[in-house]
């Protein structure tokens, strides 16, 4: 069930502190690039504080923790999924919030939300700030953006255009066969599922829609317009 708090929480952060966290962050975001990098973060920053004005969150807590919520993505990479980037970036997070002056107990709302917003992840949200972090990076993972979002990971990693023929309970990250197909089959398919927020659950179903019908286009396409999916 969502939560409604009172008006206060939902004042807005000060723009001079959100520059301060982007700047924090751009040197992690430029290191992992890609689908996670700057340009991602900032959409999330803007989803998060779309759902977290309706829903009367802690804007200072929802802002720095979608700014910060990617800063370990460059470590989990390198080690090809070994480390988690959620739990690396709540520790990469704490040193930064402490330095632009948070209190503790934001410092562990912050983490916390960080933390909790792998879609993978063994930690669940527990924060109505949490949940709407892990709701608006999720919509960033689907519909439209998301497409093209996996298509540049799957560029990254050396992927195929499309591979529908494949079973991908089979198939493995970071190899040819990880194509943005295989990221929808095994992950995108079921991100509306996983939505936190009653209002992230709609917008999630409208941009689930949009890849079913993506997706069979994409597989006509390369198959000689003889498949009917």
């Amino acid at each position: 069930m969502d939560e409604q708090t009172d008006g206060q929480n939902a004042r807005e952060i000060a723009p001079q502190l959100l520059d301060e966290l982007r700047q924090a962050a751009r040197p992690y975001a430029e290191e992992e690039g890609g689908p996670h990098g700057l340009d991602h973060s900032e959409r999330v920053l803007h989803t998060a504080l779309f759902l977290g004005r309706e829903l009367g969150a802690d804007l200072h807590v929802l802002a720095a923790a979608a700014i910060l919520h990617d800063i370990g993505r460059s470590e989990e990479s390198a080690s090809q999924g070994t480390v988690c980037h959620a739990q690396r970036g709540a520790e990469l997070a704490v040193p930064i919030l402490k330095r632009l002056g948070y209190e503790q107990q934001a410092i562990d709302a912050i983490c916390h939300a960080i933390v909790a917003h792998r879609f993978r992840g063994s930690v669940q949200p527990q924060t109505l700030e949490a949940r709407i972090l892990f709701d608006a990076d999720k919509l960033d993972s689907i519909g439209a953006v998301g497409i093209g979002r996996a298509f540049l990971f799957a560029g990254q990693v050396g992927a195929r255009l499309h591979n529908p023929e494949k079973d991908h309970s089979h198939t493995r990250p970071y190899t040819l066969e990880d194509t943005a197909y295989r990221e929808f089959q095994v992950k995108l398919s079921r991100v509306k599922d996983q939505m936190q927020t009653t209002l992230g659950r709609k917008l999630a179903q409208e941009r689930h829609t949009f890849m079913q019908i993506f997706f069979t286009q994409l597989t006509r396409e390369t198959s000689g317009f003889s498949a009917d999916k």
